[in-house]
């Protein structure tokens, strides 16, 4: 492969929507654990350092219509909690806990009177948070319960990461520029292409490239 195919399979790669497949792993974890938990909702929280806000990225149950994308300070209530230290919290009387941001649950429509909440990790870094709010009463003080919403968090910390390197390099990718935009829109464009013909545009940016190439001396 060339040194331009290889630029433009690059970008190919990164503009490519695989925060597509994660985001569909999510929302499978939070539909799966309201459903085993027995719980009015579950929700998937992602941790934006930059902005300092954790951002609803998948929700079942209460809420699952319009939560998505909705932004809170991320050092506020219990799911702040939890991203800050990377403990698990269980609440089975909200009505009594310091923690917990009434008036951020109030904001979703939603105001639960039980929760459980993990970190969701990478590597050691804390990516986000795992919530199930209102689970019955059986399924929130069982050692047995708290070890399998562990294993939903490993999962959906997998995903996370990936949803977060995608976001990453679309930030960098708008960031280069018009030029840059332009040979993005080119990449998209040869993505929507059948083999024979994306092969044939390659080839073309491969004669691009010998045109603009400087004469030898």
């Amino acid at each position: 492969m060339t040194q331009d195919n290889q630029l433009v399979a690059a970008v190919s790669a990164a503009m490519a929507d695989s925060g597509a497949e994660s985001r569909r792993l999510l929302q499978s974890i939070v539909d799966t654990a309201k459903a085993i938990f027995g719980a009015q909702a579950s929700s998937i929280f992602l941790l934006e350092e930059d902005s300092g806000e954790l951002v609803f990225e998948a929700v079942a149950g209460q809420g699952e219509e319009w939560l998505v994308g909705r932004r809170f300070p991320s050092d506020r209530g219990i799911a702040g909690w939890v991203a800050s230290t990377g403990e698990a919290m269980v609440v089975d009387d909200l009505s009594t806990s310091t923690s917990f941001a009434r008036d951020i649950a109030e904001s979703t429509r939603y105001v639960p009177r039980s929760l459980m909440a993990v970190p969701l990790s990478y590597d050691d870094q804390v990516l986000g948070v795992l919530e199930v709010l209102d689970a019955s009463p059986q399924a929130r003080s069982g050692i047995a319960e708290l070890e399998l919403l562990g294993l939903f968090a490993n999962q959906a910390g997998v995903a996370l990461r990936i949803v977060s390197r995608t976001r990453a390099a679309r930030s960098a990718l708008a960031g280069g520029g018009e030029d840059f935009s332009e040979l993005i829109g080119l990449v998209q464009a040869l993505q929507g292409l059948d083999g024979d013909r994306r092969q044939s545009g390659f080839r073309l940016i491969d004669s691009l490239r010998d045109v603009l190439s400087p004469m030898p001396l």
